[in-house]
């Protein structure tokens, strides 16, 4: 038995090795002729295909943003300089120009080495890989990743007898990722050194070709020590490859890394939250439309041109209106509050478990959740441990050390804004601004779920109803509590008696008159006033049938006051707001066009007319006066301000011509509160953001915004409101001489 043994053996070896001599060119064979998985055909090979981002467009033919996966854009051959080859090839593969896409030597080497030498790949593996292999998300099994490696053999050699060295490394430098959203090597000399690829020094081509080896550990930018190591290995190898001298490696070795990083992503340009917000609309309708091979469109693929109704200056002017005002407001905010807790319950006591509370929301804390299940002593621990973090200010971003813990503490006390501007007699969304920074603060405070208190800026609804149902604004009401059962109504200024008609009610805001003139339209009145609103777009708001709805107690978004108010400068009509025009396939060709689906007619044109007098009574000499006396808006401007319980929310509702704005601003808690209504008031907190936009707006003479009145209508009008008569019957006490009286009224 000992005699025979080793001769079984030897026969086994023999028989296997035989076996996979064989059974290698068949599988093999199978690969290439696409059997064990589809294979790109010669056409796909010498012209690979490469995902499109889709582009948006402003009105005004502006390029607004792309939505993209990998964010690419081709260089050729000459554009490279040689530095950056050399770079690549000493690194990634030194026999690259001695090789035919697999190189044999260092694939033993790699087998023999256990791995321990780095991989076998050659440039044109990495190729095949980067060019038709897109990741599912999921890390395929053993089998799977054997049949792929072999894919990438046979794709390297098609590629070889395709294309010259010089091409295939162009490709690669093309293709390959440099950073979590830059694919190409123009992209990279964008991002990290604000340069075209051409421009590159040897030692930034040397960065670029060390983060190849690991894109985030490697990265410049967050890890800038490895970054210089890697860079310094990166040279080596060129100096070991006789493309540099010992004196250049040297010099090169010992200087620093100099990045000018540009980062662009979906969270910069303009109209970021608007295109985030458009997303959502672009995505299902590409998920209910194909294209004539059957596929359903690809936002993110297929370069599609999307063309929207945003007008670039007047989204320039918002977004630049907002950081003005908001940097400003912010400053007061904090003084006000100095070194104390702004996170307040109804009593303005201070709640101490508020920010534990916002800490658990975070993904932090649920990642140490799934790392430390519930022992919360190491959790928190963590969470009060200092780390180096950038965190947003109006000075710009700040590179610092602060624990999780406080991080939520100083994010909390932002104040935001949500800002849009409609075209009333269209419907189109002019400026849509949903935030301060999306980078940091991703919520979009404009779209129709970001409902927020609207306080007095839903009192014109109410006058609306009123007049729509017949009622002059020169009737005059009691400045008192009108006698409901279970609910009684404040002035915010204390003042009561006397009395006030609908357009001193609505200039001075005063909450008993809004509460009389809805008492006079009988017990149905809240629940008439729901179908009144939702005939003008506010049809997702919450509204309860009860009387304190008159004073604005339920949450409405921007997006939904802007449309609503639009119906008041569009002669009682209300046009759906929209945002999207068409879109178009990549050669151009027009695969849908959009336009308002709803127009109603909620007001005739002369009781539209009639509350249009009323909103300019609020600017002229109201709560809206600051806008002409304090920023020098000339012009017709309709508004009204709005200002929640306990100074949670700032509105300004502003109203021309030409278009109609909604304007909040607030944090993002409610629990989170201006300290004093100085402050928190809308015509302080809001007011400025409209008043710096529409002064921009109009001082612009291509955007042709003239700030006319709204034109009366060329009939009779029915309804009485030329106030002469109430005027002259009480002249001081309500007000003052008849001339000021016409001022006050435009009439």
């Amino acid at each position: 038995m000992s005699t025979q043994k080793p001769k079984t053996v030897i026969q086994k070896f023999w028989k296997y090795f035989l076996y996979t001599l064989l059974f290698i060119p068949v599988f093999f064979i199978l690969v290439n002729f696409g059997i064990l998985g589809s294979m790109p055909d010669i056409e796909e090979l010498e012209n690979p295909r490469s995902a499109l981002a889709s582009e948006l467009y402003s009105e005004d033919g502006v390029l607004l943003g792309q939505y993209f996966i990998q964010k690419r854009s081709y260089v050729a051959y000459k554009d490279i300089p040689k530095e950056m080859f050399d770079a690549l090839i000493s690194t990634e593969d030194e026999r690259f120009y001695a090789h035919s896409g697999i190189d044999a030597k260092r694939l033993v080497g790699a087998v023999v080495a256990g791995g321990s030498r780095g991989g076998a790949s050659t440039i044109s593996q990495q190729l095949a890989k980067n060019l038709f292999h897109y990741d599912n998300g999921k890390r395929p099994n053993l089998f799977i990743r054997v049949i792929q490696k072999l894919k990438e053999w046979v794709i390297a050699v098609r590629l070889e007898r395709r294309y010259t060295k010089e091409e295939i490394a162009t490709m690669y430098l093309n293709t390959v990722q440099f950073s979590g959203s830059s694919f190409g090597i123009k992209s990279a000399a964008k991002e990290f050194f604000n340069k075209e690829p051409s421009e590159l020094k040897t030692g930034e081509c040397a960065v670029l070709v060390g983060v190849l080896k690991a894109i985030t550990i490697f990265n410049p930018k967050r890890n800038p020590n490895n970054s210089l190591g890697r860079r310094n290995i990166v040279l080596k190898q060129m100096k070991r490859n006789n493309k540099l001298t010992d004196e250049e490696f040297e010099k090169l070795k010992n200087s620093p890394i100099v990045l000018d990083y540009q980062y662009e992503d979906h969270n910069n340009g303009p109209a970021v939250y608007f295109r985030e917000w458009l997303k959502r609309d672009l995505t299902k309708w590409c998920s209910e439309h194909k294209k004539p091979n059957g596929e359903n469109y690809n936002l993110y693929k297929d370069g599609l041109k999307i063309y929207t109704t945003i007008d670039s200056r007047l989204q320039q002017y918002a977004e630049e209106s907002v950081a003005k005002h908001l940097k400003e407001l912010q400053g007061q905010f904090d003084k006000s509050w100095a070194n104390k807790e702004p996170w307040r319950d109804e009593d303005w006591k201070v709640l101490p478990n508020y920010p534990i509370l916002e800490l658990k929301k975070t993904p932090r804390y649920r990642e140490l959740r799934e790392l430390y299940g519930k022992d919360t002593a190491s959790i928190m621990k963590v969470c009060r441990t200092k780390t180096k973090m950038t965190i947003f200010s109006w000075r710009g971003d700040i590179d610092t050390s602060m624990s999780p813990l406080d991080s939520v503490k100083y994010m909390k006390k932002f104040l935001h804004t949500g800002f849009i501007a409609i075209q009333p007699k269209t419907g189109q969304v002019k400026a849509w601004v949903g935030g301060i920074n999306h980078h940091y603060f991703q919520y979009d405070h404009v779209n129709r779920s970001a409902g927020r208190q609207v306080g007095s800026t839903f009192k014109p609804f109410v006058y609306a109803l009123a007049i729509d149902n017949k009622l002059s604004p020169c009737i005059q009401f009691p400045n008192n509590p009108p006698p409901y059962p279970n609910w009684t109504v404040h002035n915010s200024d204390a003042n009561y008696g006397g009395t006030m008609n609908m357009y001193r009610g609505l200039a001075t805001s005063t909450n008993c008159i809004v509460a009389q003139i809805l008492y006079s339209m009988g017990e149905n009145a809240p629940a008439n006033v729901i179908e009144f609103v939702r005939k003008m777009g506010i049809d997702s708001a919450k509204l309860e049938p009860v009387p304190s709805i008159c004073l604005g107690v339920t949450d409405i978004s921007p997006f939904d006051m802007a449309g609503a108010f639009s119906t008041f400068a569009n002669k009682g009509y209300w046009v759906e707001p929209t945002y999207l025009t068409r879109i178009e396939d990549k050669n151009g060709n027009v695969l849908a066009e959009f336009g308002p689906q709803t127009i109603k007619q909620v007001l005739t044109e002369e009781k539209a007319y009639v509350m249009c007098q009323l909103l300019e009574g609020v600017v002229k000499r109201g709560t809206g006066q600051r806008l002409h006396s304090k920023y020098g808006v000339e012009g017709w401007v309709g508004g009204k301000t709005g200002t929640t319980q306990s100074n949670s929310d700032g509105w300004f509702m502003g109203v021309t011509d030409d278009l109609v704005c909604a304007t909040w601003v607030g944090c993002d808690s409610r629990k989170v509160r201006f300290r004093s209504m100085a402050l928190g008031q809308g015509a302080h907190a809001a007011l400025p953001i409209f008043a710096y936009f529409i002064k921009k707006a109009h001082a612009d003479p291509k955007l042709d915004i003239r700030l006319m009145p709204i034109q009366k209508p060329e009939k009779a009008l029915s309804i009485e409101y030329n106030c002469f008569e109430y005027i002259e019957s009480n002249p001081v006490e309500e007000f003052g001489t008849p001339k000021d009286a016409e001022l006050d009224l435009g009439i």
